[in-house]
């Protein structure tokens, strides 16, 4: 028996299996420290002129420290929305997509020094919630359809029945 090819495969794999390991422990590390870069805001000076060998910076914020806890603040859970819908192997992962354009605005916000932060996201991502969470849902009615073994005529006959409101939530959760 030859197992020459058997050895070129097992070789294949071992090379695969540590590009993902490699991969998978720089996820690891940046998980483990976010908290961290979170708190990194701390060492910040809290005047609106900073004086650095770079040159000089100003900010139209009170001080460095409250932009910086702004910027931290919108981009370290948008770096872990982003991470966690990159590397989610589930159907749902898509609706992922709304805090993450959410925490998109707030984070351009802060960085274009709006004074509004926080007022205006949802006025923007309202038009991305109308066609996401409904595609999200046709989605997962299809899959628990075709898992009961239901036809798709009877859920289109379902969504032509007028249901009062409390009846279209009990039907949600069904």
């Amino acid at each position: 028996m030859d197992k020459t090819p058997n050895k070129s495969l097992t070789q294949k794999y071992r090379k695969t299996d540590r590009y993902s390991l490699f991969v998978g422990g720089i996820i690891v590390l940046f998980v483990a420290i976010t908290p961290f870069l979170f708190y990194s805001y701390e060492s910040l000076p809290r005047t609106t002129v900073w004086e650095t060998s770079f040159g000089t910076f100003t900010t139209s914020y009170d001080n460095f420290y409250t932009l910086a806890w702004y910027l931290v603040s919108k981009a370290i859970p948008l770096s872990l929305f982003l991470l966690w819908f990159f590397t989610c192997k589930h159907w749902w992962h898509w609706i992922i997509l709304l805090p993450i354009a959410m925490y998109s605005f707030q984070l351009w916000g802060v960085v274009n020094e709006s004074r509004n932060i926080d007022e205006l996201e949802l006025v923007y991502i309202f038009p991305l919630m109308m066609v996401l969470v409904p595609a999200v849902y046709l989605i997962r009615a299809k899959l628990f359809n075709k898992i009961r073994g239901n036809s798709l005529d009877s859920f289109e006959e379902d969504l032509l029945i007028r249901k009062t409101l409390w009846a279209q939530i009990k039907d949600l959760f069904r």
